[in-house]
């Protein structure tokens, strides 16, 4: 080997930087750890414990050292499949932009152009173009987007604005541009509340341009904190309130009319004296306000008073905002409260007439206008900070602009005059109505109080510095991790990967003897490349990444494998093992087979990193580098040991006693038996089809949207009882599996999965645990049931929702994934081998491949004892399959086309023959080796990718047999006669 001496130090160096990089992570991981032993369980101390540390030095090299918030930096991040912790997508809301570019644009064409792009479901396409297309078909060119009323307004004019003369292609590149400030904007004010939130290494970053954001959480544990926190769009304003005794003729007067429109029913249920009733009856219970005739106030659980009229159960909220909504209400307002605005308080907890506690939420009637504008806007706002009232209990205090603080200084001075009170609405929700008792209030200083805990005062202080979201962002897709199942998940990973390490190893020890060795030392090589690799790119590590470090075990040792039969045939042909070992090295001999096996990987590979994401992302990642890194450690490292034997003993055969036989004399007919191979993947294919029609397929709420939740309870549970239980509550969608253990389930449903919000996510999780409870015992509360926490081992352990959108999304870059990975193959095969019928025949083997891994799971997921979901991991898999079925379809194929254009004697179907029979040893060493990876991940890697892994094992069995009885065939049925005779004839002469 040339250049021996320049390898060697390459390699030396890369090992040592290797060494260097992972030491950080080693650092990190020993701080982390004792951050948990000094934080005990409390998740909030631990997180200030590294606060604390973040730039003490914690790694001292003697020359240099390094903080701990650097080591952070440099270490590999545990994802959160490992980590635990929350990952969101949020949806900027592309449709508010519009709406705000547009001053709320009243034109109909626009409008409706809004509704047919919200309504359109095609797959991997943004909002913003079905917006535009949804306009071209409407306005059939009679309306332009530049038109005075859309997008040529007073706001939009000016320097690279919009003019009333541009063509809708103009109007276009400006309204792209300003969306994408406008995300560019949302992203700056998440990163900011992300910041201060208080959590270790927190990642957020643009998807493309779609208009979605993604944050990760690692080690946060509230879940509906944090979507709260994530989703508010800080929409902060000022507004005068009516007081009660302003607004009681209309609420009986709309209590009355209901009467006449809405049948009543009499309710048992105890109202609470409201002062609504005391106002307008001096307290004498009359006939109108007599419970059960009331459809208004019945709802009513509690006393008003000042600007709140009443305090209602959430449950009822919608009922009244529709009776408020609706034209034959309004109209009995008077005539200087037409534009009343009714809004809700925040939720809070009351005493019914059982002094039981039960959830409220108070009502007000803001002094709206013709515009729907507030007094004063929270734009003013230069900073806010967590405080306490003068009662001692948890506020909010901010600060105003010098514009502010005179506004607010008017405002305050009618409040004052008028005796009423100013609503403090965040979000349309008022949080308070302080009124004014002491005169105007001058210097731009207000507070926000209420019924706030400490932690809540902290995140509303946090979204009003870091300012308000430009336009609404909705979460449509989430996945939270405890960290107990995390640890699980760390713990089933590396067991996988101790035991697939050593039973690689074993087998090339016991086949190739000490030959075998100098594999296994590449291999750990190999293994020290690739972490150092991952470290040095700060790539995040997840289960799936765990197993892509699994399979490049496997594919480590596949380069040696054909290097090591290609000398073993040079040998059994008489050289010497010099000249053996430089014929395998030799591009005719076993390089031009790597090369081809290993470009289709990387080919495969970054079909998966282009078209993936989240852990699909991680695990191509971690696949593309191992295959590099492979390919040094396999053909240089290994190479080195070999040489000094060559120099030393001289004694490499590698055989060992137990291998030499193997596969020496292996004759069988391969192309003779075709028409029996051909009818049985006929049949496989047909039953496939036939069960893929009738049966379907398990899709994954990745493909149709949907909420999953694992479950863990205390005691085995029955799947169609709790079935049963839940579909009465989530409108009949329900779906529940044992997954693993049979005290865990999996339940998915699609309720809800459209609304966005932290409404509804809620009222999923309350649900969810209301209808659970009983199957738990008394200390299960519902913190307990849905929030993480360090050793938790019951209640929700990982929860995932996508919406609708995003699963259209996945689905479509899934199938341009594997049709563009099997085009991206097809062509380099025509482009190396130069005959199409190669191309043909891979891509038929690659076909019924897939075809197979599609059949068995139609078939058999309705009763396998673990997951056959169709989702990214599957479609990872299946990519995966495709990449090791090319990779023995294009040894054999070398081989072919090797013998092809040799020496070898005989007819075509006998040079064809010798040419498969030859490579037996190759093709039966990789796939057992692969095989044998795969079935340790399988029962060691974990619940949440078995049915991952069981794809990939099924697909490189099958892999095996096609490349054998498929691909072969096919090639050689569709090589012309002509061609036949040709080669038939040079063979017989040579």
């Amino acid at each position: 080997m040339q250049n021996k001496g320049l390898i060697k130090f390459f390699a030396i160096l890369f090992a040592l930087v290797s060494i260097y990089q992972l030491s950080f992570t080693f650092v990190a991981s020993k701080v982390k750890n004792d951050a948990k032993a000094f934080a005990n369980g409390n998740s909030e101390k631990e997180v200030k414990y590294l606060d604390s540390i973040g730039k003490e030095s914690v790694f001292n090299l003697g020359f240099t050292n390094f903080t701990f918030n650097e080591v952070s930096d440099k270490q590999i991040n545990k994802g959160l499949d490992l980590e635990g912790g929350i990952n969101v997508i949020l949806q900027i809301s592309v449709k508010d932009i519009l709406k705000g570019l547009s001053n709320n644009s009243k034109n109909p064409v626009f409008n409706k152009s809004l509704a047919d792009a919200t309504a359109d479901t095609e797959g991997n396409k943004s909002y913003l173009d079905k917006f535009f297309d949804a306009f071209e078909a409407n306005s059939k060119g009679t309306v332009k987007l530049a038109s005075p009323d859309i997008f040529a307004n007073r706001s939009l004019q000016g320097e690279g604005g919009v003019d009333y003369q541009m063509t809708d292609s103009q109007v276009q590149k400006v309204i792209k541009r300003k969306v994408d400030e406008s995300v560019e904007s949302a992203f700056g004010v998440l990163r900011k509340r992300i910041d201060k939130f208080g959590v270790t290494q927190p990642n957020i970053q643009k998807l493309g341009e779609s208009g979605r954001i993604l944050v990760e959480l690692p080690g946060a544990k509230d879940v509906d904190r944090i979507k709260k926190l994530l989703q508010s769009t800080a929409q902060l304003e000022f507004w005068e309130t009516y007081k009660i005794d302003e607004m009681g003729n209309f609420l009986m007067a709309t209590n009355e009319a209901l009467k006449k429109i809405e049948p009543t029913k009499v309710d048992s249920k105890v109202v609470v004296k409201d002062s609504l009733s005391a106002l307008l009856t001096d307290g004498k219970d009359s006939t109108a306000t007599k419970k059960g005739n009331n459809p208004l106030l019945d709802k009513m659980i509690g006393q008003g008073g000042g600007p709140v009229l009443g305090l209602f159960s959430p449950k009822d909220t919608a009922v009244v905002n529709s009776y408020f909504k609706r034209a034959d209400i309004r109209i009995l307002l008077a005539a200087d409260q037409r534009y009343a605005k009714f809004v809700w308080g925040k939720l809070t907890t009351i005493k019914d007439a059982k002094a039981k506690d039960v959830e409220a939420v108070e009502l007000y009637a803001l002094r709206g206008n013709r515009d729907n504008v507030p007094a004063m806007g929270g734009g003013v706002v230069t900073d806010a900070k967590d405080s306490f009232d003068q009662l001692g209990k948890p506020a909010v205090s901010m600060q105003m602009d010098g514009q502010g603080a005179k506004a607010w200084e008017e405002l305050t001075g009618r409040a004052y005059t008028s005796k009423g009170s100013i609503a403090i609405v965040l979000d349309n929700v008022v949080y308070s109505a302080p009124g004014v008792s002491s005169g105007p209030i001058s210097g731009g200083r207000s507070e926000i109080s209420g019924s706030f805990d400490v932690t809540e005062t902290k995140d509303l202080a946090n979204v009003l510095r870091a300012g308000k979201l430009p336009a609404s962002a909705d979460i449509v897709q989430s996945e939270v991790v405890g960290p107990s199942l995390g640890q699980e998940a760390i713990d089933n990973g590396t067991n996988s990967a101790l035991v697939g390490l050593l039973l690689v190893s074993l087998w090339m020890l016991v086949y190739y003897g000490k030959a075998g060795w100098y594999a296994n030392i590449a291999l750990a090589v190999n293994l020290l490349f690739l972490f150092g690799i991952l470290a040095s790119l700060g790539a995040v590590l997840t289960l799936p990444g765990i197993a892509g470090i699994v399979l490049t075990m496997g594919t480590a040792v596949d380069a040696n494998i054909i290097i090591y039969e290609r000398a073993k045939e040079e040998l059994r042909e008489g050289k010497t093992l010099n000249e053996a070992v430089i014929a395998s090295y030799s591009w005719t001999g076993a390089m031009r087979s790597i090369v081809d096996a290993n470009v289709t990987h990387i080919l495969i590979g970054a079909v998966l990193f282009i078209f993936g994401s989240g852990p699909i992302k991680g695990f191509a990642t971690t696949l593309l580098i191992g295959i590099i890194t492979s390919l040094f450690t396999s053909i240089f490292i290994a190479r080195i040991f070999i040489d000094k034997n060559i120099l030393g003993k001289n004694d490499l055969s590698f055989v060992t006693n137990f291998s030499k036989n193997f596969f020496t004399n292996f004759k069988f007919d391969f192309l003779g038996v075709k028409k029996w191979t051909y009818a049985f993947s006929a049949i496989v294919v047909v039953v496939s089809f036939i069960s893929l029609f009738t049966n379907g397929l398990d899709q994954g709420v990745d493909f149709v949207g949907g909420r999953t939740f694992q479950v863990r309870f205390e005691k085995p549970i029955e799947t169609e009882v709790v079935k049963a239980e839940l579909a009465k509550v989530f409108d009949g969608s329900a779906e529940v599996k044992i997954f693993g253990n049979d005290n865990q389930l999996k339940i998915t449903t699609k309720f809800k999965v459209q609304e966005h919000g932290t409404k509804a996510d809620e009222e999923v999780n309350k649900l969810l645990f209301d209808n659970l409870k009983q199957h738990y015992s008394a200390g299960m509360t519902y913190e307990k049931f849905v929030n993480a926490y360090d050793g938790k081992t019951l209640g929700i352990v990982q929860a995932s929702k996508v919406g609708p959108t995003v699963a259209e999304d996945i689905k479509t870059n899934a199938y341009w994934a594997v049709i563009g990975a099997m085009l991206i193959v097809f062509l380099y095969l025509l482009i190396s081998f130069r005959k199409w019928q190669y191309g043909l025949g891979a891509i038929a083997a690659v076909a019924h491949d897939v075809i197979f891994v599609l059949g068995i799971y139609s078939l058999c997921y309705k009763f396998m004892p673990f997951g056959m979901e169709i989702d990214q991991h599957f479609i990872a898999a299946i990519l995966t399959v495709i990449g090791y079925s090319m990779n023995d379809t294009v040894i054999v194929f070398d081989r072919v086309r090797e013998f092809l254009d040799g020496k070898v004697k005989g007819n075509f179907g006998e040079i064809v023959n010798q040419s498969i029979n030859s490579t037996m040893s190759r093709t039966i060493n990789t796939s057992a080796t692969m095989i044998g990876v795969l079935l340790i991940m399988f029962i060691f890697g974990g619940e949440s990718i078995r049915g991952f892994i069981f794809a990939m094992l099924v697909g490189i069995v099958v892999g095996t047999y096609s490349s054998l009885f498929i691909a072969t065939p096919v090639l050689v049925d569709t090589i012309s006669k002509e061609d036949k005779t040709l080669i038939e004839k040079q063979h017989q002469e040579s």
